[in-house]
């Protein structure tokens, strides 16, 4: 069916991924005790996995704001003693209370192993739907991906120029070499809607024709 949008050219990958330095050290205490003693001191305790082996680490709450606090998709760079590991944020702990950073999960990225993320997208374009008065609707800013650490980008471009009035852009129509989108194919990730002032316009002006 035709969803009044026409899908352009894949592309490929070409952006240099942004990261973010981080420097931990090693937490030699755990459990609930030592993490409150090390959010006390301004620390946020950490963990990496994936990789050969599972790293606890704390870093100042001040190395976290560049990381955590955006819309953009970033890799991490952590040295923690002597080596530097690259990964990305898997999950994030907040206070219930205050909403302070509580902890962070990381996943290593390894060369030749798949891994999970969550990617946004960036919409390029004015659709022809809105130029003729409607308006942009985004359904989904993040998409669910699978891929080789190598192939990661900090979004997916998605050209909606096309996109007319009642159409959709849907996860199917997002084309991208090396990487597998998780979402279900049919969802839609953009629409263009008519506005009370074109309905409005279009009412008045079937009025006029029938005079």
């Amino acid at each position: 069916m035709f969803d009044g949008y026409t899908p352009g050219v894949e592309r490929k990958k070409t952006l240099k991924m942004k990261s973010v330095r981080i420097e931990g050290q090693i937490r030699s205490a755990r459990g609930k005790k030592a993490a409150r003693a090390a959010r006390s001191e301004g620390q946020i305790p950490c963990v990496i996995y994936g990789g050969t082996e599972t790293i606890h680490f704390s870093a100042p709450t001040t190395a976290f704001k560049a990381l955590v606090y955006t819309p953009e998709f970033q890799l991490a760079e952590i040295s923690v003693d002597g080596k530097t590991y690259r990964a990305i944020v898997k999950d994030l702990q907040f206070d219930v209370v205050t909403d302070a950073l509580n902890h962070v999960d990381f996943l290593e990225l390894v060369e030749d192993r798949k891994m999970i993320a969550n990617l946004p997208l960036k919409f390029v374009g004015q659709p022809e739907g809105v130029k003729a008065g409607g308006r942009l609707e985004v359904k989904l800013k993040t998409v669910k991906v699978r891929t080789l650490p190598k192939y990661l980008a900090e979004h997916l471009e998605v050209n909606i120029e096309k996109l007319q009035i009642g159409g959709n852009v849907r996860v199917e129509d997002i084309k991208v070499d090396n990487i597998e989108i998780m979402n279900s194919p049919r969802i839609p990730v953009a629409s263009v809607v008519t506005t009370r002032a074109l309905r409005q316009a279009e009412t008045e002006e079937a009025k006029t024709g029938k005079k």
